[in-house]
């Protein structure tokens, strides 16, 4: 797999990075009616942008972004969480890679046995910490110095607490939700490819991800049967 992926990765990788800030520095500077209907359609397609910051340092956690560069990779998927929310990479990683270890158990960080929002909060509360906390809020006194504080609530943190909630929802609550009789404790969506990108990014199609974690979410449509 690594051999085919090649620099693809990478290139995917610094496209969807680009696209994030690009989309960000113009949003920043809109002016914001609340009439207007753009406002909204622009929150949607920030938050989308978000989620796949996220997915793109989780296929770092799985050395897909670029396998023959170790350090690049690592450095990718950092730069992603960072700009995601100011989050450690390393301990993403490690917690991830307890999550495909010990899957649907005491042991996997991302499960909870409980409904929704008691879930979704511990999910959050796993991957919060004090220096996030800390690192959002001087870079949000600095960058109101230029933009105007409506749009860094309407472009900057909206987007990404609502991306959270789509990263959980479709990558986590649905696929894990309930019991399975499979290996992976885990259900799959159906096959409809742009409902599944534009859900996240593939990851609906949660049991292929699990059987194949080596294969990036750009590829990952292709193992659905």
């Amino acid at each position: 797999m690594s051999q085919s992926i090649g620099y693809k990765g990478i290139g995917v990788a610094l496209t969807l990075l680009s696209c994030w800030l690009i989309s960000l520095l113009l949003l920043l500077q809109f002016h914001v009616e609340w009439t207007n209907p753009w406002v909204y359609f622009f929150i949607l397609i920030q938050t989308h942008l978000y989620t796949g910051l996220f997915i793109t340092a989780h296929d770092a956690m799985h050395r897909t972004v670029a396998p023959h560069h170790p350090k690049l990779n690592h450095w990718i998927g950092q730069l992603c969480t960072f700009c995601y929310a100011a989050m450690p990479f390393h301990l993403l990683n490690k917690k991830h890679h307890l999550h495909h270890q010990h899957v649907h158990t005491e042991q996997d960080p991302d499960y909870h046995h409980g409904s929704f929002w008691p879930w979704y909060f511990k999910f959050v509360k796993e991957y919060l910490t004090i220096w996030q906390l800390i690192i959002i809020s001087i870079e949000f006194n600095l960058l109101k110095i230029w933009f105007p504080e409506k749009n860094l609530y309407l472009f900057w943190i909206m987007p990404s607490l609502l991306s959270t909630l789509q990263l959980f929802y479709f990558g986590t609550y649905r696929p894990h939700q309930g019991e399975h009789t499979n290996i992976y404790q885990s259900t799959s969506q159906s096959k409809n490819h742009l409902l599944a990108f534009l859900s996240c990014y593939f990851f609906g199609y949660h049991y292929e991800h699990h059987e194949a974690p080596a294969t990036p979410w750009w590829r990952l449509w292709r193992t659905k049967d």
